[in-house]
């Protein structure tokens, strides 16, 4: 898998992310570069390439002069996400993602999960996006602070953390008004795709359902957007 552009790059320098190999481009050679020093620094072998061969590497179309190679993603599991958030003696906090398939979404919600400090992310194994370079490049960066759990079965998911003592409610129509319900708990919010919503039979296995008031004519939000709202008015009443 390869990560592309310079915030990403550092921030996988800085994280857990296993990095092989980054090409850089030949101009950058003379001058201070900050990738350049921290990939010395860990040892981590270095080619520079002209612009024009990076440009035939890159899949993202946004290199910015750098991409790295990396192993593949390594995914967490329900259980050390829940054991994280006991070990920082936090109330758990994690998003169950059901069937998102657009990679854009899925970078944009990992990196706003990462800045309101959720403690990882369930993704389903089947019919849905997985991680790969574009989901990378969105999150810029922040893939290699976030715990991400790829289960075959949702429904399982979310009775293994209901064992745990942990709420688990949908975002979507029909429920309570997001603004009235106790969100300081032990907590899963689950997002449903960006055309279904949540499936039935996931919805079934919730605790509640919560809603966003929407006060205009069209009655959906992207998925990414009432992800951040959903987990930053969380964040709010954990904070108060």
């Amino acid at each position: 898998m390869q990560i592309e552009g310079k915030n990403a790059i550092r921030q996988a320098l800085n994280g857990e992310t296993t990095i092989t190999k980054i090409f850089i481009d030949k101009n950058f050679l003379t001058r201070k570069d900050e990738i350049i020093s921290l990939a010395k620094e860990k040892k981590i072998k270095i080619e520079f390439l002209p612009k024009a061969i990076l440009d035939k590497k890159s899949k993202t179309d946004h290199h910015q002069g750098y991409i790295a190679e990396t192993v593949e993603f390594k995914y967490s599991s329900v259980e050390a996400i829940i054991k994280k958030a006991k070990e920082n003696e936090q109330l758990p906090f994690i998003v169950i993602l059901d069937g998102i398939e657009d990679p854009h979404n899925l970078g944009a919600i990992i990196r706003t999960c990462e800045c309101a400090g959720v403690h990882g992310i369930i993704i389903p194994n089947d019919r849905a996006c997985q991680i790969n370079e574009t989901v990378v490049r969105t999150s810029t960066g922040a893939i290699s602070e976030m715990a991400i759990a790829k289960v075959v079965n949702i429904k399982r998911a979310i009775e293994e953390l209901k064992e745990n003592d942990i709420w688990v409610f949908g975002a979507e129509i029909g429920g309570n008004n997001i603004y009235k319900q106790n969100l300081n708990i032990p907590l899963a919010i689950v997002i449903g795709s960006e055309g279904k919503g949540i499936h039935k039979t996931v919805l079934s296995s919730c605790d509640g359902v919560i809603t966003l008031p929407l006060m205009g004519k069209v009655n959906s939000l992207n998925a990414s957007v009432a992800c951040g709202i959903v987990i930053f008015e969380t964040l709010r009443q954990r904070l108060s």
